[in-house]
């Protein structure tokens, strides 16, 4: 899911593509979403490439593709396929359910082995680049053994984007967020950015601001005040689907 303003740039560039052949430039892009600097354009075009939306052709001017839309923009028929997907939500709040579930407790089964399982709930997808707007989806869960799981609440996130790939989080795997408003130094965190964005990055405290590093080096950590970052919960665990 796209936040407002890469949902109105992808549909800009788009309908500019399909009008004149060629990309907008960036003076453009910016008039059009009423923003006030180009450095806001390049953050939305990266947010866009990550998430597999845009691709920039390397040595050459304002040469944008678009790769897909968003189902909103997508053909009738793929409309149709998507029409229960889940909205974005206004901010990032998620219900939680606990983590230290004893074997007979509702909400842990037991597999083959006798070895008890809890279903957390799956919400939509994080950014593991710039920032995105989380879905919330309490229809979906995913299994996770309970040895996994520390005492606290706990949820599921799914992961988008390659800027956690060098701590071992890869674009589609699963992580498990143990709920909770703070974190040492240097932990990998869910972070609640203004208010209204989430991401997924390692925190690093620097004086009296808060970086939100990367580890890709693709990617910029980016800083900010005290009082525009909150910790949302903790990594605790990662689940991997080989197809």
């Amino acid at each position: 899911m796209l936040t407002r303003k890469q949902h109105e740039l992808l549909t800009f560039i788009d309908k500019h593509l399909r009008n004149t052949g060629f990309s907008p430039s960036f003076e453009e892009m910016k008039e059009a979403l009423n923003l006030k600097s180009k450095s806001g354009i390049h953050r939305l075009i990266t947010a866009l490439e990550e998430r597999g939306f845009l691709k920039r052709r390397a040595h050459r001017a304002r040469a944008l593709e678009v790769l897909r839309l968003p189902d909103s923009l997508a053909p009738r028929g793929a409309q149709a396929a998507t029409a229960t997907a889940p909205a974005a939500a206004p901010s990032f709040a998620p219900n939680v359910i606990r983590g230290n579930f004893a074997p007979n407790l509702p909400g842990a089964v037991r597999t083959a082995n006798d070895a008890a399982a809890v279903h957390l709930p799956l919400y939509g997808r994080i950014a593991a680049g710039l920032p995105i707007e989380a879905l919330r989806d309490g229809g979906e869960s995913v299994e996770v053994p309970a040895a996994m799981l520390s005492g606290g609440e706990h949820y599921a996130l799914e992961v988008s984007g390659d800027s956690m790939e060098g701590a071992g989080i890869l674009d589609g795997d699963t992580v498990i967020i143990r709920r909770g408003d703070t974190a040492d130094n240097g932990a990998i965190v869910v972070a609640l950015v203004d208010e209204n964005e989430v991401t997924l990055k390692r925190l690093r405290r620097r004086g009296n601001s808060i970086a939100l590093e990367a580890a890709n080096p693709r990617y910029e950590t980016r800083i900010f005040g005290p009082d525009r970052v909150k910790v949302q919960g903790r990594l605790v665990g990662l689940v991997r689907r080989y197809h």
